[in-house]
């Protein structure tokens, strides 16, 4: 015995069914898109370097800030919002603060919105870390 299967259909022969799923599919796809911000990790760190150069710390804060509210998504976003920063390979990008005078490299997982800060220093002791294993 077969089963009959019975779908409601739109006047322009479109199944309701498949317009519901659509919908919600539209709706769960809207808000993976939406602006998901990233996570930094961790503040901290960046606390305890202004806290001994405190001639940078408004400058982290408000990078911190920045970042916190950021959706970056790709090395291009990142490109859009900080043109002065270095994309590195392995997902690094190297951020000059107050004016060069310091350095910050983080690592980026695009697809989880996650940044590790790898290191903060001065350009010297930039000088002396290799940005892209650090």
């Amino acid at each position: 015995m077969a089963l009959a299967h019975h779908h409601q259909v739109t006047s322009n022969g479109v199944n309701k069914k498949h317009l519901k799923c659509s919908r919600i599919g539209n709706i769960l796809l809207y808000l993976y898109k939406k602006k998901k911000k990233v996570r930094v990790i961790a503040k901290k760190t960046l606390k305890e370097f202004w806290e001994d150069h405190n001639d940078c710390e408004q400058q982290l804060k408000s990078w911190y800030e920045e970042a916190s509210g950021a959706s970056w998504k790709t090395p291009n976003d990142i490109k859009r919002d900080y043109p002065s920063a270095s994309v590195l390979e392995d997902n690094r990008v190297v951020f000059n603060i107050k004016g060069n005078n310091y350095r910050l490299i983080v690592k980026i997982n695009y697809r989880f919105g996650m940044v590790w800060i790898r290191f903060i220093g001065t350009h010297v002791e930039y000088d002396q870390v290799d940005a892209k294993t650090i």
